[in-house]
């Protein structure tokens, strides 16, 4: 058995590939970015050739830099920027457009729609998801739309719709394929049955023709070509359940936070699938193949990182991601000042997409340390936010949170994490999880690890923070919080 696995971190501003030893070691990584194609406000594109070209190029140098070949990986795993839409064309390979990532709004008419058509509660109660602009089967039915030729096209077989992990699957093995997890994703897929729900697809308008055969998440999916001949596709999990892996949160209540450009947070329910109550999503967590579908809630912030970027590329206050932190510590505390980053609404659990950013409290006192320190706790409110729809829903007290991607780095939010959550915040040894949980899912597939337990052997502690805010001072916050999302609301006008 070789002693190493390999995965693809296909992200929403990167592309790259981690080789990983049977110790749950990196020995090689490789990262390239690509463009973020914003033709107006509220669209966010990305270039399906592009990253499939990207993510070539990060495999190859990833392998030169380890030293060995593709047939020395036991198996690959994709982990993928979930409910970014592609369609192509099945005999060119080529896209039709650019696909339509999760984070763009332009289908709120379509998801209004059929709100009012088909009813919330049908969609959620099948799905585990609202109509909503955050999902693929709108995104799918407005490029149909686009194009009068499409429709009829993707109804004879045609045209393929996939996202992400389809597309990468596609062009590394010829299959057509995607896992549960990001069928989960889609508004189309039954939650009970795992296949893909005729009468929903037609309320959508999407034809069934062009959709991928669903497969379970770790597993042996088909032999790749390419770049990565000589091995295979053992595993496909979207990233906030590749990261859920990657904790080795499987037990029944373990709960994690990924701050990437987003913040998510999933909580593992194991086999029973939780309907919330507080505006989360009902989700799966993963499928082993031959066992039974685990699922989890999920909470989902649309903008933590990312409002980092726009701090230094739109407001131009910082010049590097990293310098926030000084920044933020030039004060001893917001000022007052709060910042909510609805660029594209407001996921869970409010799910207003009339919501627009607000930065609220501004006096002639204000600094910049203030915005900076807002811009920071505005993800830590969030995740807050969600946390306790969470605890709401599974009626469980959670004793920690586990947390992972690259803000951990920073300590300073890490600390007011802790402080607004009231509870313990753990980063692990390894905070790139999202890609070590498709390497471990990859690996468990080929037989380099026997199984979850053995895989969590790997997990280590790296720091606690504790929280030490009084519960005052704590709630005084709250209410700056509440009244400035608030202020968020009903921006945009009917």
């Amino acid at each position: 058995m070789s002693p190493f696995v390999g995965a693809i971190d296909q992200g929403t501003t990167s592309s790259r590939f981690v080789i990983v030893d049977a110790q749950g070691e990196f020995v090689a990584m490789a990262q390239k970015e690509h463009e973020q194609v914003l033709p107006r406000p509220g669209w966010v594109e990305h270039n399906p050739a592009a990253i499939f070209a990207n993510t070539e190029a990060v495999i190859a140098e990833a392998l030169g830099k380890a030293g060995i070949r593709a047939s020395d990986l036991a198996g690959v795993g994709i982990t993928n920027q979930r409910e970014t839409t592609v369609v192509w064309d099945r005999e060119t390979g080529k896209a039709v457009s650019n696909a339509i990532v999760w984070q763009d709004t332009r289908t709120a008419d379509i998801a209004k729609s059929l709100s009012e058509s088909f009813g919330t509660e049908a969609f959620r109660e099948r799905t585990g998801l609202p109509p909503a602009t955050y999902f693929a089967g709108p995104k799918v039915r407005w490029i149909l739309d686009q194009y009068p030729d499409l429709y009829q096209r993707a109804v004879d077989g045609e045209l393929a719709f996939g996202t992400i992990d389809s597309w990468l699957a596609w062009n590394l093995t010829g299959l057509h394929v995607t896992d549960v997890t990001n069928a989960s994703r889609t508004m189309l897929m039954d939650l009970e049955s795992l296949s893909w729900d005729s009468e929903l697809c037609d309320a959508v308008g999407v034809p069934m023709a062009m959709l991928p055969e669903i497969v379970p998440s770790i597993g042996e999916i088909g032999a790749c070509t390419g770049v990565l001949e000589g091995t295979a596709l053992t595993t496909i999990l979207g990233d906030q359940h590749a990261a859920l892996v990657g904790q080795a949160a499987f037990g029944v209540g373990d709960t994690k936070v990924t701050y990437g450009t987003g913040a998510f947070l999933v909580a593992n329910t194991g086999t029973e699938i939780v309907r919330s109550n507080t505006g989360l999503l009902t989700t799966v967590a993963y499928q082993v193949a031959g066992e039974q579908a685990k699922y989890a809630l999920e909470g989902s912030v649309a903008i933590a990182g990312s409002a980092v970027q726009w701090l230094r590329d739109n407001i131009g206050i910082i010049d590097t991601a990293q310098e926030i932190e000084a920044l933020a510590a030039t004060v001893p505390d917001n000022g007052d000042v709060y910042f909510v980053p609805a660029f594209s609404g407001l996921f869970a659990p409010y799910w207003r997409s009339d919501a627009r950013g607000v930065l609220v409290g501004l006096t002639r006192f204000t600094n910049k340390g203030h915005i900076a320190r807002a811009v920071l706790e505005a993800t830590a409110f969030q995740t807050r936010d969600v946390l306790e729809a969470m605890v709401a829903d599974t009626h469980q007290e959670l004793p920690e949170l586990r947390v992972d991607g690259g803000m951990v780095a920073n300590t300073l939010l890490m600390r007011f994490q802790a402080d607004i959550l009231g509870m313990d915040v753990v980063v692990p040894a390894v905070t790139e999880t999202t890609v070590l949980g498709a390497a471990f899912g990859a690996g468990m597939a080929a037989g380099v690890w026997s199984g979850p337990d053995e895989v969590s052997l790997h997990w280590d502690e790296a720091v606690r923070y504790l929280p030490s805010m009084r519960g005052d001072v704590r709630a005084g916050y709250l209410r700056g919080w509440a009244k400035a999302v608030d202020r968020s609301f009903d921006w945009v006008e009917e």
